[in-house]
């Protein structure tokens, strides 16, 4: 069900069946408490150990590749929102949810991303990411989303092809980190010997499918948004390797009718394709999609045009947003843009995908949703 605002959380009590409830405790009770504990704490070591090595496997391929960390905000204007703003959680200080400015007082959020904070520094250091939470009002709980989660994130001056290689250089790099610890490491994160060979067999250079070959592929029709079943349909079609699907429909252009498709609205057209942007989703094998990417829009007209006309503002006026909350990054872009592009790196997704474990809560060390926060 689609959410029509910005998330506002109440504490609230979770009230269970009872006979699931009874048949739970009787299922504890038969085994000994203590055991329990420990497996689940040797389980919690290996997962944080392993997000621990992913992580610095990542930094570690970024900072080789000249890349600059910077710390962006993470309590934001809607500037710090990826395209479905309905997922937002607003802030409030004692349900004051207009604390923030001076003189003029607006909402403020938990930011989903870094990119527009990093997008304002590529003009002057040229490669530069960031590591931090994204916090995304996703209902309910399945395997497949949290409501907090890891993103690393970079924006850098260049092209599309470019963007590509990096991020194949980047999940490489932490495979095969992975494959070349000794054994007894291996075994302290969890990896048994299958999972270090489905790593091993990574390679380099990722297969790379466009969205109109995909859906030909799949039997979809052009415009509809390729789901996670279908995303399993597709890679298995290429070995179960990681693989990128190109070049999705713009939201920006007259199809002639309404599509499924959703993108970031600062996403570059495609010149040689009209009707199309310059952006790639990285699919990964058991884990889905964990990488959004795109070439960016580099003339300041263009932005704020793209900006004002898309799904996102839209919403975003029905929130009581407005320009205001672009105006630093409009202003930016005035001073100075150069050619450039960027992504942001699902590390929970990519976890998921390491481990091979069958649902995301299990990937990470501490896992949030709806119904479990801590």
């Amino acid at each position: 069900m689609a959410s029509k605002g910005p998330a506002i959380f109440s504490i609230l009590t979770l009230k269970f069946p009872v006979k699931r409830g009874i048949f739970l405790a009787k299922k504890i009770r038969s085994r000994p408490p203590e055991k329990i504990k420990t497996k689940n704490m040797k389980d919690k070591l290996s997962t944080a150990l392993l997000e621990a090595q992913v992580f610095k496997s990542g930094r570690n391929y970024l900072e080789g590749e000249g890349f600059v960390e910077i710390f962006p905000p993470r309590i934001v204007r809607a500037s710090g929102a990826c395209e479905n703003v309905n997922t937002l959680f607003e802030v409030s200080s004692n349900k004051d949810f207009t604390w923030f400015g001076h003189p003029e007082k607006h909402q403020a959020y938990l930011a989903q991303t870094g990119q527009l904070y990093l997008e304002a520094f590529v003009p002057y250091l040229s490669k530069v990411y960031c590591v931090g939470p994204s916090f995304r009002a996703e209902p309910g709980s399945d395997n497949r989303h949290l409501t907090e989660f890891q993103m690393m994130e970079i924006e850098f001056a260049g092209n599309f092809d470019q963007l590509l290689e990096r991020i194949e250089g980047f999940v490489y790099h932490i495979a095969h980190d992975l494959v070349k610890l000794p054994a007894q490491k291996q075994k302290e994160l969890g990896l048994t010997e299958a999972t270090i060979t489905r790593l091993a067999k990574v390679k380099s250079v990722f297969p790379k499918v466009t969205y109109t070959e995909a859906v030909k592929k799949l039997g979809l029709n052009w415009g509809d948004d390729i789901n996670s079943k279908k995303e399993a349909e597709l890679i298995a079609m290429y070995d179960n390797h990681p693989l990128f699907i190109t070049r999705y429909p713009d939201p920006m252009w007259d199809h002639g009718r309404e599509i499924e498709v959703e993108k970031f609205f600062n996403m570059l057209p495609d010149k040689e394709t009209p009707g199309l942007v310059l952006s790639a989703d990285l699919i990964l094998p058991i884990a889905g999609e964990a990488v959004g990417s795109a070439a960016r829009v580099d003339d300041p007209e263009t932005l704020v045009y793209r900006l004002t006309n898309s799904k996102m503002y839209k919403r975003l006026l029905g929130m009581g947003g407005s320009i205001a909350d672009f105006a630093w990054y409009i202003n930016k872009s005035k001073e100075k843009m150069v050619p450039h592009a960027g992504c942001g790196f699902g590390m929970s997704r990519i976890l998921r995908w390491i481990s091979g474990t069958d649902d995301i809560k299990k990937a990470v060390t501490f896992a949030s949703n709806q119904h479990q926060i801590i």
